[in-house]
């Protein structure tokens, strides 16, 4: 397994919280932390802008996606909107998760709880071949449900 190098700042208020970690050896996400002074209550349907007290600078051809952990996701119905969130590789802000509540109960996001994952991918940039037909294939145009539920 290749690593690349990633720029990392902490801002002040992630003082004493960790830098994001792989919780196992072949995990592809690292868990980001709620980054907040006081408890933050989300009600169900309701959704909050979380900062994390980090910012980055991902190498060009690199991205971070932000994306749900399943454990809030199944026991809470907490989940990230916009997910997978793309981090870009010339953005500098802080990272930030919007988290929402689908649960039927409030739930409360505590200073360093584990809210997030975010994962680190390689892309590839393309350049349009503008064309007046696309070659065919078996499935065609068929999507949103056209493969049917079962084989």
């Amino acid at each position: 397994m290749t690593s690349v190098s990633v720029a990392v700042t902490t801002l002040p208020h992630a003082e004493g919280l960790d830098l994001p970690a792989y919780a196992t050896e072949h995990a592809a996400g690292m868990d980001l932390c709620a980054a907040i002074t006081m408890p933050i209550v989300l009600s169900p349907g309701q959704r909050r802008l979380i900062p994390t007290g980090l910012s980055i600078a991902l190498p060009q051809g690199y991205e971070a996606q932000v994306r749900p952990r399943s454990g809030l996701a199944l026991k809470h119905g907490v989940t990230v909107l916009n997910t997978p969130g793309t981090i870009d590789a010339d953005y500098r802000g802080e990272v930030q998760v919007i988290l929402a509540n689908l649960g039927t109960e409030a739930f409360t996001v505590t200073r360093g709880m584990r809210i997030a994952q975010m994962v680190v991918a390689a892309y590839v940039a393309i350049e349009w071949d503008k064309t007046d037909a696309l070659p065919e294939t078996a499935r065609g145009a068929g999507g949103f449900g056209s493969t049917g539920l079962h084989q």
